[in-house]
């Protein structure tokens, strides 16, 4: 007789397989029953103040881990979670949200029950996750729910996107068999033969190329193809570039890396030798206005080769359904081909004179009563950051400001180039430093890779979007750096428009009381506490040089002080760019 059990642990039993090892969320009363069964499965629950919260911090745990879950009550607590699960779909995220629902019996008779919106429809709240979810499964049947499981989870790490998994209350306890072999992770309709073609034809145009180019983009950190595509930038010499949310893929120390591609609206001279390029290898392309600076990063379709999870795509040619290919097994040929034949030789290619590292380079000191400048400030802490760091960008000033930071070897930098949704960052680093912490636990490759710190820059403005992270934080006792860039309210809206109106204000507040109020320990020398501000360079450098700040044990927050007038360069280049155009324009 096959062994069974309850089928809440057989899906606990499957999210474990697959590498998970905490779980997002907050208690209501339609999932108690499923939370009973996280700790016997020595599974941490991370339990978040809210549910917005906790949907941005299992999208930052899954950008680390592969896979993250998050728990909700259905209604009331799903709806305040799907800006977050929508955010985790448009940037690629791979997180399970397993929705507590109303028994079926109560369902089927349309039951007036609270969390509904007492229309009788239980069928409204999977309709609207549907538009943010990759696949989506409804547990009513324990004949066919592990069946439905494992091939919902296939589809968020195949996909690297979230999913939505409905259980009832009454089908918690429903007995199912246990598994007892691995999800199938094969990729539906891979042809080998065809991806070997594609490998083909990929050298063949390398092979023809007199001005090659790699272009570096965010979505290839989901592929977990990191090794195998830096080991192609070195093999290769090829120049690089990276779009902002590709940053942090490449091994900056490599000669051949270039930095930031922002179009028309950095040098000249980037701009032109891009122009240029007879093949440009577009790694993980993400085209949005705010990656692409206004479209104006977009390399010319007729010469980009487009290299995504599970296909490529040759210029201005359609692709066809069929043809499927698995990056990771892509690259690694590339690797092997590149490595065994005449490259074209390496045109020699220009910095501008906004590249960071000539920038940081000729950087004078500041006088120590000087306020702190954007500028500044974004170059100085390339010497703050260290080998195996995890950075946090928050959307505005800090997204364009570190972009411009020299990033050490091994450092993961997550930032939004396409979602925005502002406050995402700070409870994306709970998540995200929970993730490096179990990798370091576990001794695996990604462990070593994630020895570093987890250090968030974000600004007051964003901070007041998600300031319960902080209390989360705490909860897990997770070391991290919160840096607070206090420029007194929305900068990135002044700069776009309403400078000085009222609606770009934020009541300030005394941020650096923040760890007390959410119950930091008083006087605990295993989880050190951290509070200070900075409002000139020389309390900055004081700052920075102590030892328990640069060591990054416990909660460290630092407040930084900037003028509500500045901006990093990249931003300010950008609105004056978009102002001109639309004058021109006549806009």
């Amino acid at each position: 007789m096959a062994i069974e059990i309850d089928l809440a642990e057989y899906l606990f039993k499957r999210l474990i397989e697959l590498g998970l090892g905490s779980v997002h969320g907050v208690p209501g009363d339609y999932n108690l029953t499923v939370l009973d069964y996280i700790k016997p499965m020595g599974l941490h629950w991370a339990g978040n103040a809210n549910e917005l919260n906790a949907g941005y911090a299992a999208d930052g745990y899954g950008r680390i881990k592969g896979i993250s879950a998050i728990i909700t009550s259905f209604g009331v607590g799903e709806l305040s979670a799907i800006n977050a699960i929508g955010g985790a779909y448009a940037e690629r995220s791979p997180v399970v949200h397993i929705v507590g629902t109303a028994p079926m019996a109560a369902q089927k008779v349309g039951a007036c029950l609270h969390h509904t919106l007492g229309t009788g429809n239980y069928r409204a709240f999977p309709e609207m996750n549907k538009w943010v979810t990759v696949a989506q499964a409804n547990l009513t049947d324990a004949e066919t729910a592990p069946a439905l499981i494992d091939a919902t989870l296939k589809a968020c790490v195949l996909n690297s996107q979230p999913v939505y998994i409905e259980l009832p209350t009454n089908m918690v306890k429903a007995q199912v068999s246990v598994p007892v072999t691995p999800i199938d992770l094969s990729i539906p309709g891979y042809d080998e033969a065809y991806e070997n073609e594609v490998v083909d034809k990929v050298v063949k145009r390398i092979q023809g190329s007199t001005k090659p180019l790699i272009l570096m983009d965010g979505l290839t950190a989901r592929f977990r193809v990191t090794e195998e595509v830096n080991t192609f930038v070195r093999l290769t010499g090829f120049p690089t570039l990276s779009a902002p949310f590709g940053k942090g893929i490449v091994n900056e120390s490599l000669y051949n890396y270039y930095g930031i591609y922002v179009g028309d609206v950095g040098d000249a001279v980037i701009k032109q030798q891009v122009d240029d390029a007879d093949l440009v290898l577009n790694f993980g392309p993400l085209h949005s206005d705010v990656n692409s600076f206004g479209f104006t990063a977009v390399p010319k379709a007729d010469v980009t080769i487009s290299l995504n999870m599970h296909s490529i795509k040759f210029g201005n040619e359609g692709g066809h359904d069929g043809d499927v290919i698995s990056i990771k097994s892509f690259m690694r040929k590339l690797v092997r081909r590149v490595s065994a034949i005449n490259l074209p030789a390496v045109r020699t290619f220009n910095q501008g004179p906004s590249s960071s590292r000539l920038l940081l380079k000729n950087l004078k000191p500041s006088a120590d009563d000087a306020i702190i400048d954007q500028d500044s400030f974004w170059l100085r802490m390339s010497e703050f950051l260290r080998p195996g760091d995890l950075v946090l960008a928050e959307a505005g000033t800090s997204f364009a400001g570190t972009s411009t930071i020299v990033l050490p070897e091994n450092v993961i930098l997550i930032n939004s180039a396409l979602w925005l949704s502002i406050g995402y960052t700070l409870p994306a680093l709970q998540g995200s430093a929970l993730a490096q912490r179990e990798q370091r636990k576990d001794g695996s490759d990604e462990g070593a890779r994630s020895s570093g710190r987890a250090i968030l820059f974000i600004g007051d403005g964003s901070l007041q979007m998600s300031a319960q992270g902080i209390s989360d934080i705490i909860r897990s006792r997770l070391d991290v750096t919160i840096i607070v860039i206090n420029n007194n309210g929305y900068t990135v809206e002044r700069v776009i428009h309403g400078f000085h109106e009222h609606y770009n204000d934020i009541q300030p507040w005394r941020n650096t009381e923040a760890p007390n109020y959410f119950g930091a320990p008083l006087d605990d020398s295993e989880y050190p506490v951290v509070s200070v501000q900075a409002k000139n360079w020389g309390e900055l450098r004081s700052v920075l040089r102590r030892k328990d700040v640069r060591a990054g044990k416990g909660l460290t927050m630092i407040e930084v002080f900037m003028d509500m007038a500045d901006a990093p360069a990249p931003l300010k280049k950008l609105s004056a760019y978009v102002s001109n155009r639309n004058k021109t324009n006549g806009s």
